[in-house]
């Protein structure tokens, strides 16, 4: 007589152990290596939004970085309410009129990213950010892509270890640079962005493209700036527009 494979019922069970492990791993390789999805990556954050007193809570958005963030317009004049934290504060009390939301923002002129670990602990961590945004690109020209990888990951690592959502930001413009041209100083700043968002697997706001898809169909880069690197009001609306998605 032929042998014949027989399986018990321990070595099924066995088998579909296997297969949903390999399977669960497989989907957190997936989420590890990609961004953040902006429909669901601040889930938990938008049902707190929803929230009516007494049974709501303040909501703290940290927004950390240079002078963009900050609300520098023509140096040195500051036009807070047009910059984009405060006009996603706007458009987030449309969305969420029961909300009471705090716009924290330490954001500081001519910093780069070196400068923004510095003062993490003591100036960001403190306020515990319901989410976190950083926006350093357009100043890390100066100390260059290694030493801005380094700062940006060890201000994502302390922030994650807090259990904080970030949202990552790509440069505006500098309307010194030609945003068009492949592998420009900007660009290399804004790939290395979007890998850091891929990795940590956390939001990312792309400025950078919206900005360069607005030249790319011969619209003037400078309609939408006050001075050669930083944007006017319809320039923060560009960039706001690129958050608002993760609260929708």
């Amino acid at each position: 007589m032929k042998s014949r494979n027989v399986f018990t019922k321990s070595d099924v069970r066995v088998f579909l152990i296997l297969a949903i492990t390999l399977i669960t791993l497989s989907f957190q390789v997936v989420r590890i290596t990609a961004q953040a999805n902006p429909a669901v990556y601040l889930k938990a954050i938008k049902s707190e939004l929803k929230k009516e007193w007494p049974a709501n809570r303040t909501i703290n958005l940290v927004f950390h970085g240079h002078s963009v963030p900050a609300g520098f317009f023509k140096t040195p004049v500051v036009n807070t309410l047009d910059s984009y934290p405060y006009q996603l504060l706007a458009e987030l009390k449309v969305l969420y009129p029961y909300a009471v939301i705090n716009v924290i923002n330490t954001a500081i002129g001519g910093e780069n990213s070196e400068g923004g670990v510095r003062r993490f602990k003591k100036d960001v961590l403190v306020h515990n950010p319901d989410v976190l945004f950083i926006d350093y690109a357009l100043n890390d020209r100066g100390i260059g892509l290694d030493k801005a990888r380094a700062a940006w990951e060890t201000m994502i690592s302390l922030a994650l270890k807090k259990n904080i959502k970030i949202i990552l930001l790509t440069p505006s413009p500098d309307q010194n640079v030609k945003i068009l041209v492949p592998g420009n100083e900007l660009e290399v700043h804004a790939l290395q962005i979007r890998k850091l968002a891929e990795k940590y697997n956390i939001g990312l706001a792309d400025s950078y493209e919206a900005f360069r898809k607005i030249v790319a169909s011969n619209k003037p880069v400078a309609d939408y700036m006050s001075q050669v690197n930083h944007p006017n009001k319809l320039g923060h609306q560009l960039i706001m527009e690129e958050i608002l998605p993760y609260f929708k």
